[in-house]
């Protein structure tokens, strides 16, 4: 993946007339008495989802794909589970509630999480659909400050902004309610 993303990003620096930046991808540790729960979208390894704790999922690329267990992606919401590359974080963790209770609605919400194409921007928010929109969408919809979150320096979090919009047209909705559906 470091490599897709290496030349992901110099085709899009190339396009935008600037320098390539680091990407970030990102993951939720949420802590709460009973046990600490990592919250990371990634590829589908296998059948055994209920071991990872996977909560959703959704396609990658194209939904035609996504009937291919290789062109899926899945949510995890993972008691005691681990975040693979935490080891490369980059200014990481970063603390953003000691709130129990706002670290409750985020376990909760994680189910809600849209699940459109991943890679794409099959939601017209400007910004393709990735770990980051996950993050960010989880972070709005518990009432967490996405938007002042702090990024490394010297780097990006391409989908971060799909996350926020997504959250936004939510809760610009009567009664806030979650639509996984793409819009058309």
């Amino acid at each position: 993946m470091r490599l897709n993303g290496k030349v992901f990003e110099a085709v899009v620096s190339l396009l935008e007339r600037r320098r390539p930046l680091d990407l970030y991808h990102s993951a939720l540790l949420v802590y709460v008495p009973e046990g600490c729960y990592a919250i990371e979208s990634a590829p589908v390894p296998d059948a055994e989802a209920q071991a990872r704790g996977v909560v959703a999922g959704g396609p990658v690329g194209s939904r035609w794909a996504g009937r291919f267990r290789i062109f899926r992606y899945e949510i995890r919401c993972w008691r005691d589970g681990t975040i693979p590359d935490l080891g490369e974080a980059v200014d990481s963790p970063q603390r953003l509630t000691e709130d129990e209770a706002v670290a409750r609605r985020l376990l909760r919400l994680t189910p809600e999480v849209p699940t459109p194409v991943w890679g794409r921007d099959e939601l017209r928010t400007g910004d393709m659909w990735n770990s980051n929109s996950i993050v960010s969408w989880l972070l709005a919809q518990s009432g967490l400050d996405a938007e002042s979150t702090d990024m490394p320096r010297g780097g990006r979090a391409p989908g971060w902004h799909a996350g926020l919009e997504m959250d936004r047209r939510q809760r610009s909705r009567p009664g806030g309610a979650v639509d996984r559906r793409p819009p058309g």
